[in-house]
């Protein structure tokens, strides 16, 4: 029976699309942690810097602010804790590490300059996630020959050049970067061609949660999305995903358990 990785989305910013503001502050945001803890969450995914169209950037001096008192929170309170960081900015990356994050979930894939030499130094794990263009145009009007070999080049290029620094493949997980420079239609695409992205050989990760998709789908506001969501991380673990970047962390878990007991007894 196929294992999965929970992670449940910590977002310590003003203006994310769906908590923004939620969990400014280290008592809000370490309620949430206890919330998803105790919901068995896998990892904890600290974002200080919203990625979705439009944001707008923030300094590396603010984005640590945000970040670095709740990672040291969560690893003053639950030692073992798994803690991704969200960010591009190698300054940012090495400073989480440093202070107990042990996974980089970088929407740039660590194009950045010195973003690769972080993660082969520390030997932590890294989420390459595919985007086009930048929060800020992104979302104007993406056109693909084929989205699908599109993202299949980036990640040949982008695993590549890790490899080439020395990092350990065993580090390595995808992301087809869902609604990042997408339309509805190349999202469903690279959805259903989860089994393929696989079949490169390195765990993927699927981050759909509440995402604007669901507003063209089913026409649903942002605290509608829930039930789109969980059918798009069972589709996708059932074509092979391993690992689901979620805010509904229990409610996922219900539904990936019971799919991996399904498939179980279909084997048995």
């Amino acid at each position: 029976m196929k294992d999965f990785q929970v992670m449940g989305v910590l977002n310590v910013t003003p203006d994310s699309f769906s908590d923004g503001g939620q969990f400014v502050g280290l008592e809000a945001a370490m309620q949430q942690v206890d919330a998803m803890i105790e919901q068995q969450v896998d990892w904890i995914d600290v974002g200080g810097e919203s990625t979705r169209p439009g944001a707008a950037s923030v300094s590396v001096d603010e984005e640590l602010e945000r970040v670095i008192p709740i990672i040291k929170a969560i690893k003053a309170n639950y030692p073992e804790q798994n803690i991704s960081i969200d960010t591009s900015k190698p300054e940012v990356m090495e400073a989480a590490i440093m202070a107990g994050a042990n996974m980089i979930n970088d929407v740039n894939a660590l194009q950045a300059d010195g973003a690769i030499e972080v993660a082969v130094k520390h030997d932590v794990l890294v989420c390459l996630m595919h985007k086009k263009g930048t929060p800020q145009d992104m979302q104007d009007q993406p056109e693909y020959d084929d989205v699908v070999q599109a993202v299949l080049d980036f990640f040949d290029e982008r695993v590549e050049a890790c490899l080439s620094y020395g990092m350990d493949a065993d580090n390595i997980i995808l992301d087809p970067g869902i609604g990042f420079g997408k339309t509805l239609e190349h999202n469903l695409q690279l959805l259903q061609h989860t089994a393929t992205f696989k079949q490169m050989g390195f765990p993927v990760l699927i981050g759909v949660s509440r995402k604007s998709m669901f507003q063209q789908l089913l026409n649903r506001p942002v605290d509608q999305r829930l039930a789109g969501s969980l059918a798009v991380a069972q589709f996708a673990y059932l074509q092979g995903a391993d690992y689901f970047r979620v805010h509904d962390v229990a409610e996922t878990r219900d539904v990936l358990e019971t799919s991996r007991a399904l498939i179980g007894a279909s084997n048995d």
